[in-house]
C-alpha cells in the first residue's frame, strides 16, 4: 500500500518519523515523507526506501508565539496542496499525521475525502506545551483555542496516537474516542551499546544531555550542577547537543559560569550521529522540570540511554515515576540544581553500583525496544484499513 507521513520536523533528527516510514518501507510498502529540509538538504531524496519531500526551511530561533505560528500555517499550506496532488496521483491508503501542531491533520482532507485512513500522532500535547513554554495561563484564550484545535484535530482523525499513558488519558477523557498510546520506543537497528570497557588514562569523564534545548527540558539546571561540584570532579564535562530557544542563554550561562572548559554546546546532528555519540557518554542526563508540561511528557532519551547500556540521572516527575524506579535510574529532585549536582557527584564516585543499574535498565529497555513492540503499529494500520492483522516475528538484533 502507498503512505504518506507529514511532519513539522527534520527527518534525519526525529527518530519517531523515522522508524515509522523505514519500518513500513522495510515491510514492502510505498512511503513518502513530508518534512523539513535542512541545508544543502535536496527538495526530493531517498532513504532507506523512503521519499522525502522537504519542503521548507526553518531555524529554530522563535521567541514569540506569533513567529512560531506563522512557521506552521506556511507549512501546513504548503503540505496540504503537495499532499492534494499527490492523492490524486497516487491514492494512499494511509496518511499518518504528526503534531505539533495539531492541525496539520487537516492537510490530509483530500485525501480523507478520496478514502484514505488519516492517523494523528500526538508527540506532544499542545496546550499544556503552549502554557509552559509562553507562561500562559491554563485558562487563558490561548489555552482554551488550542484546546478547541485538539478536539476538531482528533474527530478528524480516524485513529490518534499518544505518546504516553498519562496523555492517553487526559486526551481520551477530553478530545479522543479512538486513541492508541504508542511510546516512542527505541531502535535496537540503531542504538546499540559500544563503550569499551577500559578507560584510557585521563580520559575525561561525559555526562550527557541530547535534545531540544527549551526552559521545561532544565538543561540550565545540568550546567549550573556541574558548576557546583567542578572541583570535586576535575575530569568531569558537560556535553550539550541540541537546538532550542534556550540554547542562547545556555551560551550565555556556560560563560557567566566560567565553564567553557568544562561544557560542550554542540549543534544538533542525525539520528544516526547522537546513537553513536549516546553510547560513548559516561552518564546520561535528562533534567526536565516538573512543572506543568514537562512533569508528563516522557522522554524517550531516557530508553536510549538504557538500551546503549549507559546509566541515566533522571528528574523525578509524575510521567518517569510512572515508567521507572530506583533500580533503573538514579532519581534528583526536579528543578533542583543541589540534589542533581549530588546525584553527579555519587553517580561517579560510585559507578559500579551505576553500572548495576544500567543492566537492569538495559534489559527494560530491550523488552520495550521497537523491535519488540512495533507490532502495536502495524495492527493499528492494518485494522484501519481492514486488513487481517498477522502476527510478524519480532525483528531483533543481537544483544
Amino acid at each position: 500500500m502507498r503512505i504518506c507521513h507529514v511532519a513539522y520536523t527534520f527527518y534525519e533528527t526525529d527518530n519517531r518519523v523515522m522508524r515509522y516510514a523505514r519500518d513500513m518501507a522495510l515491510d514492502g510498502h510505498q512511503v513518502d515523507v513530508i518534512a523539513l529540509r535542512g541545508p544543502a538538504q535536496r527538495f526530493v531524496e531517498c532513504a532507506d526506501g523512503v521519499r522525502l519531500l522537504r519542503i521548507q526551511r526553518r531555524s529554530i530561533t522563535e521567541s514569540t508565539p506569533l513567529a512560531y505560528l506563522a512557521k506552521l500555517l506556511w507549512f501546513l499550506s504548503k503540505s496540504t496542496a503537495l499532499l492534494s496532488l499527490l492523492q490524486l496521483k497516487h491514492r494512499y491508503r494511509v496518511v499518518h499525521v504528526h503534531n505539533i501542531p495539531d492541525f496539520l491533520v487537516f492537510a490530509a482532507i483530500v485525501p480523507k475525502l478520496t478514502g484514505a485512513k488519516v492517523v494523528l500522532d500526538i508527540h506532544d500535547i499542545v496546550p499544556e506545551l503552549y502554557a509552559g513554554k509562553f507562561g500562559a495561563h491554563n485558562q487563558s484564550s490561548t489555552v482554551r483555542a488550542l484546546l478547541t484545535i485538539e478536539r476538531a484535530s482528533c474527530s478528524f482523525a480516524d485513529h490518534v496516537i499518544v505518546a504516553n499513558d498519562l496523555w492517553h488519558d487526559t486526551v481520551l477523557h477530553r478530545s479522543a474516542k479512538r486513541c492508541t498510546t504508542i511510546l516512542n520506543y527505541p531502535d535496537t537497528a540503531l542504538f546499540k551499546p559500544i563503550r569499551a570497557q577500559a578507560r584510557p588514562p585521563g580520559d575525561r569523564f561525559v555526562f550527557l544531555y541530547p535534545g531540544t534545548l527549551n526552559h521545561h527540558q532544565g538543561v540550565d539546571l545540568a550546567v549550573r550542577a556541574l558548576s557546583l561540584v567542578r572541583d570535586e570532579m576535575p575530569d568531569a564535562d558537560l556535553h550539550i547537543y541540541g537546538d532550542g530557544p534556550a540554547k542562547p542563554s545556555l551560551a550565555k550561562l556556560v560563560a557567566d559560569l566560567h565553564l567553557g572548559d568544562r561544557v560542550r554546546l554542540s549543534d544538533r546532528v542525525s539520528i544516526m550521529e547522537i546513537a553513536r555519540i549516546l553510547a560513548t557518554a559516561d552518564v546520561g542526563l535528562v533534567p526536565k522540570r516538573a512543572d506543568g508540561f514537562g512533569n508528563e511528557a516522557f522522554s524517550t532519551k531516557i530508553l536510549e540511554f538504557m538500551i546503549t547500556g549507559v546509566p541515566v540521572i533522571v528528574s523525578r516527575t509524575r510521567v518517569d515515576e510512572h515508567y521507572f524506579d530506583s533500580t533503573l535510574v538514579r532519581f534528583f529532585d526536579a528543578g533542583d540544581e543541589k540534589d542533581l549536582a549530588a546525584a553527579m557527584l555519587d553517580t561517579r564516585r560510585h559507578m559500579d553500583a551505576a553500572m548495576v543499574r544500567a543492566d537492569n535498565a538495559r534489559m527494560f529497555a530491550i523488552r520495550n525496544s521497537w523491535q519488540r513492540r512495533g507490532q502495536d503499529y502495524h495492527r493499528l494500520i492494518e485494522s484501519l484499513i481492514g486488513e487481517t492483522s498477522h502476527e510478524r516475528p519480532p525483528r531483533l538484533d543481537p544483544v
